[in-house]
């Protein structure tokens, strides 16, 4: 008897073990969501790994600024612009993204369902209630093992994306660290 109830304590703590494993990123992600639609800047701040985001967020913007270059200029045929403003747009996007990603812009990011940028920003200094056609859908899901997705879409622009993506810290800890804006075209 000794040994059976050895057995079930050791099964019972294993599956204590991954369920925890299991749940803690939806945990973070809800506790981040609600951090963010309060306003509450010290929790974001501890929630989100600011200089892993900003990159995160540069790549993304350089990515599709760069796509969207490269679609003008074959439309256009104009080679020499294109390629001047592909060697200045990434300082640009760098400057501006160091700029306005903060706490607020986070906090509006998850308000509003898309990146932060100037609009953003100016909205995060005179915060303003989202209208009900505004509405921000919410899913969650595992990318892999040590990426959790909270992937925001507005209502009424079903094929406009942005995936908060956290990242496992350690066992149970996970930071907001990166952002997926969708394939650039």
């Amino acid at each position: 008897m000794n040994r059976k109830l050895m057995i079930r304590l050791g099964i019972g703590a294993a599956a204590l073990f991954v369920a925890a494993y299991g749940l803690s990123p939806l945990l973070a992600a809800k506790s981040l969501v609600q951090a963010a639609k309060a306003g509450d800047e010290r929790a974001l701040e501890r929630k989100v790994d600011f200089p892993a985001f900003r990159q995160s967020l540069k790549d993304e913007l350089n990515a599709q600024m760069m796509a969207e270059m490269r679609k003008e200029a074959k439309a256009k045929g104009d080679n020499g612009l294109a390629a001047l403003g592909m060697l200045l747009g990434p300082a640009i996007v760098g400057g501006a993204v160091d700029a306005f990603v903060t706490p607020q812009a986070i906090s509006m990011m998850v308000k509003e369902g898309q990146a932060p940028g100037p609009e953003l920003a100016r909205s995060a200094v005179a915060p303003t209630k989202p209208k009900d056609e505004e509405k921000v859908r919410q899913s969650w899901g595992y990318r892999d093992l040590d990426t959790f997705a909270v992937t925001l879409t507005k209502e009424d622009k079903p094929d406009e994306k942005i995936a908060l993506l956290m990242k496992r810290r350690n066992l149970f800890s996970w930071k907001l660290a990166a952002a997926d804006l969708g394939d650039p075209e």
